[in-house]
């Protein structure tokens, strides 16, 4: 662990001179602050932070008039770069390596300088190792390890979670990164996202006092719409509640919206992505119908939520029906101009005439995520 104490000797003010507002006696002058800490303000990119905060413990010695902070700029000494009448003090620059403050009294006395800080990168944090995302309907669930903390209990703040477009054509993030928020768990919800737009995302950690480290690896994701507890009949038990289209562009303007998605329709019609049939053995099968949907079984067996149905394999498709199984999940390519989009659903109860599932669709063209990695 690292050693976080940063109080050092307090300095003797004669060595800076007679200060211009105020006048140096320390047999008649107000007692020295204490307790000076520091806060940094990250700036998202893990280098140098872009101000600092410095507090320290409020005296309420009426004789007070106001407090005076110096800094250490390099190789100039220390020089007075600000004065206030609280116990704290914020500065929008590159910090300086130390400060330390003094207290003036209405007669202008000044006291000696309160304990020092050094603005110590070497207290930055490890980055997070690694970053897994989870597609949701207008949101992104976001997890990472916790090695930042555990490396340093006692030195740790806190996480930030950044975003950005991403261009999945040129498979790049855009830049304009925005915080989204922190955490001091290593997992994140960014919610209020518009689905069907990708984004890139970075996670950091901050130290108690403000240093930032380096991002997580940059990961994209790309929220998608969802509902869950469909309710489809057999084709044979009731025709008019078998079919299933993942999207039906009802105004023709080729973009998804809520009312377009996730219709449940007869299972006799030709234009629907499948149907809910069942066999000779009373099985409940999945039956692609219209040209160019096609279907796979995400893996084979049980999944524990539709959000493991993450992103669509680059093979394995075909147009035979598969069987309805409780609790699998299954791919599905449906055809559209220029590119083909992807759907998912996992069956939660497969009966005799009932087969309820969970659904999500991605309504970006050609973009292949859906809910951590391909199988």
């Amino acid at each position: 662990m690292k050693h976080r104490i940063l109080l050092l000797v307090a300095l003797v003010l004669p060595a800076l001179g007679c200060i211009e507002e105020g006048i140096f006696d320390p047999r008649i002058g107000p007692e020295a602050p204490r307790n000076l800490t520091y806060f940094l303000d990250p700036v998202g990119t893990g280098t140098t932070p872009g101000g600092i905060l410095l507090r320290w413990d409020h005296d309420p010695d009426p004789a007070i008039d106001l407090w005076h902070v110096y800094a250490r700029i390099g190789s100039a000494g220390f020089q007075l770069v600000g004065s206030t009448t609280s116990n704290s003090f914020h500065e929008s620059a590159v910090p300086a390596l130390e400060y330390f403050v003094t207290a003036v009294d209405l007669n202008g006395y000044e006291s000696a300088g309160s304990n020092t800080v050094v603005v110590d990168s070497r207290l930055t944090l490890e980055r997070p190792s690694g970053l897994t995302t989870v597609s949701l309907d207008g949101a992104i669930a976001l997890y990472w390890p916790d090695n930042a903390y555990a490396g340093d209990p006692d030195g740790f703040r806190n996480y930030r979670v950044y975003s950005s477009a991403y261009n999945l054509d040129a498979d790049l993030c855009e830049g304009g990164w925005r915080l989204e928020g922190t955490t001091v768990a290593p997992e994140f919800r960014a919610a209020a996202l518009l689905n069907g737009s990708p984004r890139c995302f970075g996670v950091s950690a901050v130290s108690i006092e403000g240093w930032e480290s380096l991002w997580s690896p940059v990961r994209q994701d790309t929220p998608r719409f969802e509902s869950r507890n469909i309710v489809l009949t057999a084709r044979q038990f009731a025709s008019g509640t078998a079919g299933f289209r993942f999207w039906r562009d009802l105004n023709s303007d080729g973009i998804a919206q809520r009312a377009e998605l996730g219709l449940v329709s007869s299972g006799n019609a030709g234009d629907i992505d499948f149907s809910v049939e069942r066999d000779q053995s009373g099985s409940l099968i999945l039956t692609p119908i219209r040209n160019g949907v096609r279907l796979r079984a995400w893996v084979n067996g049980p999944i524990a939520d539709l959000s493991e149905v993450d992103y669509a394999p680059a093979t394995g498709f075909g147009r035979t029906p598969l069987e309805a199984h409780t609790g699998w999940g299954y791919v599905w390519e449906v055809p559209g101009q220029p590119f083909v989009r992807f759907g998912a659903l996992r069956v939660t109860h497969a009966g005799q005439d009932l087969l309820i599932l969970d659904w999500a669709f991605q309504p970006d063209p050609g973009n292949p995520e859906l809910s951590p990695s391909a199988p």
